[in-house]
């Protein structure tokens, strides 16, 4: 097995924990406020792994600084838009939508990074948005409540600009992380982070909420910010070695695990119908990887 796709493989296991805890987490806190308190986390952990493998390093170039600035500006914008989605909808609408950034990763990825984009790959990418199409199974509302359907709908829009912001990550990261240790890209990209989460939890007022965390909920919180560290760790890893539009898929299979723990843990159900999706959705990732 290639290394590249070690590191993937254990970036989605943490991305999938990551997801359940923050559902847990957030259930009773302000979505703006459950992320800023995650991004410190993750800040605290990115650290003491640089310092524990000592990757320090100062030599950085202009362009990796400009990349890791966007970076972090799109992780910013993944992250309040997810955790908002999660916070509206159910975990098995909000992930398939956001791992569909996987689509928009294999385009721009063939645009920007020249990657192959075969008839195999495009196959894959027709699965993946039939599964999620099928995955999603929104109810129909009757034309005098439309009102209420469009709010309602609210998590949709959220888990759309998720998913263009991730994909944007994506690309950001393997063009500025070629010259830099991924334990330290992930570091320094987190202190951009920061600053951006916080405003937004200030611009909402929702710092005020902060004394009404529940234990339970800053147990959960923490535990979701640590999973999100290790998962950024193997992800960046696996980018520097392997093609983006290879690494994401790999990376995005999180979703089988996120399925069975909100089944297991949530008390989320299937129907048949999203059942087939999931199976075209991971079919169609798993394409473009071994064939």
């Amino acid at each position: 097995m290639e290394l590249w796709l070690v590191y993937a493989t254990g970036a989605a296991v943490f991305a999938a924990l990551t997801t359940i805890l923050a559902k847990i987490g957030v259930r009773d806190v302000d979505s703006h406020l459950a992320t800023a308190i995650r991004t410190i986390v993750v800040l605290i952990f990115a650290w003491l792994m640089v310092f524990i493998v000592g990757s320090i390093d100062w030599d950085i170039s202009i362009k990796t600084w400009i990349f890791l600035l966007l970076s972090g500006l799109a992780t910013g914008g993944s992250w309040l838009c997810y955790f908002r989605a999660l916070k509206l909808g159910n975990v098995n609408k909000v992930v398939p939508i956001d791992k569909c950034s996987t689509i928009l990763t294999m385009i721009l990825a063939f645009i920007f990074l020249a990657e192959p984009l075969g008839f195999v790959t495009g196959v894959g990418m027709l699965l993946m948005a039939v599964g999620t199409w099928l995955m999603l199974e929104i109810k129909k509302t009757a034309p005098e409540k439309s009102p209420g359907r469009w709010f309602e709908m609210g998590w949709l829009f959220y888990a759309v600009l998720a998913a263009i912001f991730a994909s944007l990550v994506a690309i950001f990261g393997k063009i500025g992380i070629a010259d830099m240790d991924p334990t330290l890209w992930t570091a320094l990209r987190t202190i951009v982070v920061i600053p951006m989460s916080w405003l937004m939890v200030f611009t909402a007022g929702s710092q005020k909420t902060i004394k009404t965390i529940a234990p339970r909920s800053w147990v959960f919180l923490i535990l979701s910010g640590v999973a999100t560290g290790a998962s950024w760790l193997f992800f960046y890893h696996a980018l520097r070695i392997g093609n983006a539009s290879l690494v994401v898929p790999i990376d995005k299979l999180s979703i089988l695990l996120v399925m069975g723990f909100a089944w297991l843990f949530l008390g989320e159900r299937f129907t048949r119908r999203g059942v087939v999706g999931l199976g075209l959705l991971t079919l169609g990732t798993l394409l473009p990887v071994f064939v």
